[in-house]
Order: structure tokens, then sequence, then C-alpha cells
């Protein structure tokens, strides 16, 4: 079994981690500091968001520079201190590998602008005439994913209007063209860079989205909203991307025990498991549960239809309820105290299922969504909404460490780069490790009964009958899982109870909670 198979993965976004160097950004060495904490969590690895040379104007993945690290970040010596130290931990370094596009500011798109229409340099890109008198409308109806038109003309060397870039993203990040051999040749660089100073993998960005149809036909459904994309889109999940992922694979098999782990927003269970076949993706990310509702009925279908995706080509399921790009399971689930308890319970469930399971940070804390003034935000996804979406940033608060005001031990400058919270001094990491009742110290002994019980071992589930709005099933080791998504407390089956999600009402798992029993 590899490594990588029952491992707790923890996202790291580095600039809300940990400032070491007092400018209010987090870094790689502020994330070296709290690795003692991350080993007493009990993760097996790392994924870093992208902390490569980029502008930032989509916070790193912009990137110009693949092979370096910013120094916003600390800089490539901050990286390696920081895998150094990991693995004496025993924990993995993942990074994120961003190959959909590159920056703006990358030298090859500024190469490409000044050499001009049908020049090599412009091949790496895709550039394309317009349509209308002079050119003058995009050659597609394609909208990106942030809001807006995808398409951006440049002003060609004679300093008139020219031809047209794709960008899915923002205007600052140009779609690289998937049908140059450049392309493929520059990423076996980038990989084989970091592979060789000891990172242990990827989370590969827009897994489902480099290759482009040919002609590039007008979308259907213009619907700009952030991560709605179907799987008729014509954007993303074209057929040549999967000749892309068998090149990572092939430079990744050099490497035995590095992993390639896919972003794929993709609905359809078999056109999922594709990404999964032995010449592609070790893992990909399964979006059920971070779609579904607290409903035990969407929970139980989100499940099966994750078990069933990864079934088919005999791959490793994987897990996760929060990332950088959605909000907090916490206000997703109604926020406050309901939200937390449902958060919980459904770590619980999470933590039991087979496979590999995601964490983001602070998600052990219990924290919310953030409600940030309109000034402070930064997301690209805010202006290029114009202003209808309010983007990300609510979900990339900085994590509150210690302390009774911001900024919580996160950094020694109280100008952090999103503000935070007053009332986040009850859900630091100092007060919630000194009590025992807290969502942290929930989070360290789930996480310590999944890494230490035979119970949890095994790939497969049976489902057993419960009443209405609930949900249990048992693992092959024997681990039951209990679900009360309902009104009323339900009784719990026979067997020794080994942890709840919150208390029992006369023996009974109360409503919005979970439990193990063996």
């Amino acid at each position: 079994m590899f490594w990588w198979s029952r491992a707790v993965f923890y996202q790291v976004y580095p600039r809300s981690f940990c400032d070491s160097n007092g400018d209010g950004v987090g870094d790689l060495d502020g994330v070296t500091a709290k690795l003692d904490y991350l080993q007493r969590l009990g993760v097996d690895a790392i994924w870093l968001n992208p902390v490569t040379v980029s502008p930032m104007a989509d916070h790193g993945y912009d990137v110009a520079d693949p092979r370096d690290v910013d120094p916003l970040f600390g800089g490539l010596g901050a990286l390696d201190r920081l895998i150094d130290a990991a693995h004496r931990r025993d924990i993995k370094i993942t990074m994120d590998l961003v190959p959909n596009h590159t920056s703006s500011a990358h030298p090859w798109f500024q190469a490409a602008l000044a050499a001009g229409p049908g020049s090599d340099q412009r091949e790496r890109y895709i550039f394309r005439d317009g349509t209308g008198p002079d050119g003058i409308h995009p050659p597609n109806n394609w909208v990106s994913v942030f809001g807006g038109p995808a398409w951006t003309r440049v002003i060609e060397p004679d300093g008139n209007p020219g031809q047209w870039y794709l960008h899915l993203f923002d205007a600052e990040q140009p779609d690289l063209n998937w049908d140059n051999p450049e392309v493929f040749d520059d990423l076996e660089k980038t990989l084989r860079f970091w592979l060789e100073r000891g990172v242990d993998g990827f989370r590969i960005d827009v897994a489902h989205g480099m290759a482009k149809p040919p002609g590039l036909p007008d979308m259907t459904i213009t619907d700009t909203a952030l991560l709605r994309n179907d799987d008729d889109d014509p954007r993303f999940n074209h057929d040549g991307v999967h000749e892309i992922h068998r090149y990572i694979r092939s430079v990744l098999n050099d490497y035995p025990d590095a992993v390639a782990i896919g972003e794929v927003w993709v609905h359809d269970n078999e056109q999922f498991a594709r990404y999964l076949r032995p010449d592609e993706l070790h893992l990909g990310f399964n979006f059920r549960l971070v779609k579904a509702m607290f409903d035990a009925e969407q929970i139980r279908d989100a499940i099966e239809n994750s078990l069933t995706a990864a079934a088919i080509e005999g791959a490793t399921p994987t897990w996760t309820l929060s990332n950088h790009d959605v909000d907090r399971e916490v206000t997703r689930y109604g926020g406050g105290d309901v939200g937390l308890s449902r958060a919980r319970a459904m770590a619980l469930v999470m933590l039991a299922l087979p496979g590999a399971v995601f964490i983001y940070n602070g998600e052990e804390l219990g924290l919310p969504n953030v409600d940030l003034p309109d000034e402070v935000l930064q997301d690209p996804v805010w202006e290029r909404s114009g202003h209808t979406e309010r983007g990300r940033d609510g979900c990339r608060v900085p994590i509150p460490w210690h302390g009774d005001e911001p900024p919580f031990g996160f950094s020694t400058n109280p100008a952090t780069w999103l503000p935070m919270p007053p009332e986040w001094a009850a859900v630091t990491v100092e007060k919630q490790l000194g009590a025992p009742d807290s969502t942290l110290s929930f989070f360290l002994r789930a996480l310590e009964l999944r890494r230490n019980r035979g119970e949890f071992e095994g790939f497969t589930i049976e489902w057993l009958p419960t009443p209405p709005d609930t949900l249990m099933f048992r693992l092959d080791g024997g681990l039951v899982c209990v679900l009360n998504a309902g009104a009323p407390p339900i009784p719990l089956p026979a067997g020794e109870l080994l942890l709840a999600s919150g208390e029992l009402v006369d023996g009974m798992l109360s409503p919005n909670a979970a439990a193990w029993l063996v």
C-alpha cells in the first residue's frame, strides 16, 4: 500500500498560516515553525498552495517562474528548510502545480506579446484573431471562471489592436497551448526540479482544464459563477487532457514514492474515473462531499458516487470538506453553534471513510468564514464579477494561534494581509489545546483513533439500516459510523463508543452529531 493510500493531507494556505518576518503575510519559515503542531495533530503530508514566483494577481496561481520560490514566502532556501524539517518528522510535502496557465508576467508571455502574430512565441499560448469588423469581437463566447470574458485583446508591436488571448481565469493568467511540445518539455523541467529537491508530489490545479477542444466551440451556457462549470462545458474535460496526465505520470514514475493529485471538477463517475487510470493520476479530488448539504440522503449519495468513481479504476478514494476555494463548512452548514456541530459531525463521517483525506488549515479549529468589508477584498472574482460575487477571501483569513487580540500570534504585525476578527480570541490554537471539549481537541482524538485503531482498515463500506434523516455504515475493519442529520435523538447500535461529535442525550445520539463505535 502506498503512503498516500490512507494519508491525512493538511492543506496549508501559506500566506494565512504563520508569518515569520512581520510583514503581515504568512511564509514558509512560518510553516516550518509550526511543524511540531502539525506533527501533534497527526498529519501525514502537507499540501502547500502556490509559493512560486508570482505577481500575486490570483495569490500565486499566476506563476511567473515555476522553478523558484517567491521572496514573499522566503525564497528557495525557505522551502528547502521546510522540506528538511518536515521529512525529519515523517511529514511529506506536496506542492501546487499550475499547468493550465502562466502569469502574464512570465517571460514566455512577454516574448509572445513582443513577437507578434504567427510567431513561435505566440504558439505557446492560445492567441486567435477576433471576429467582426477589424476583429473587434472575441474569437468565441467563452467566459472566465472569475467572471467577464475569457479573452483579452492585445496591442501589437505596431501599436494597433490585434489578436486576442484566452484566459479561463484572470486576464493576468493566459492559458498555455498544450498542443505545443515546448509546453510539455517545460513542465517536465518543472516537475524534475522540485522532485529532485525532495518534494513528495503535486496537487495539480485545474487538472480537467489544460487541453482545449478543436475549433474552440461556443458555450451553450455562459454562467460565470465560480466553480459552477458542468460536464457539458467546452472549456473543461476535453479528451486531450489525459495525454497530459499520462505525460506527468511518466515523469513521476521515475520517483516511485511521489504522488499526483488532480483537482478534477468532473461530476460523471465514468468521466471522473478516467483521470485515475493506472497511467494517469494517483488521486483525484472528488468534491461531492463539499457540494452536499447537511442532509443524510445527499451525504450518502456523495459517498456512494465517490466510492463508485474510484472503484471503476481500482483507485484510492479521496475526501474533503473544504479548501481555499469554497466557504468553510461551519458557514455552509448554517453557521454559529449549529454549523459548528454539523461540521464536527461531518469530520467524523469523512475521517471514517476509506482512502485519503484532506483537511484545510483552520478546519480543525472550527473556523467559520469571515464576513470581510468590501474595501479589503482581494480575490479577483470580486472585481471581475462586477462586485456580484464576493470571492474566496472569507475562507482565507489568517490562522489564530494565541493571545487575546488580533493578530493572535499569526504575525507581529497587526496589519495582516486580511483582517482577523476580534472574536477569534475564543478559538485560538492555544485556548483550544487547553480545553478538552474544543474542536481542536476533538480533531486530535479523532485523528489519533484513525491512525492507531485497526477497525479503520479496509476500502469498502457496508450501509446499515437507520431511521429517516440518518445514516450508518460499517468499515471492513469493524468501525461503525453513525450520523444524525435529523431532529430527534436516535439510539446508538450496540458496541463500544469510541468518539462522538456531540453530547449524548440519555444514551442517544443528539441531532447534528455523529459517533464512532466498535
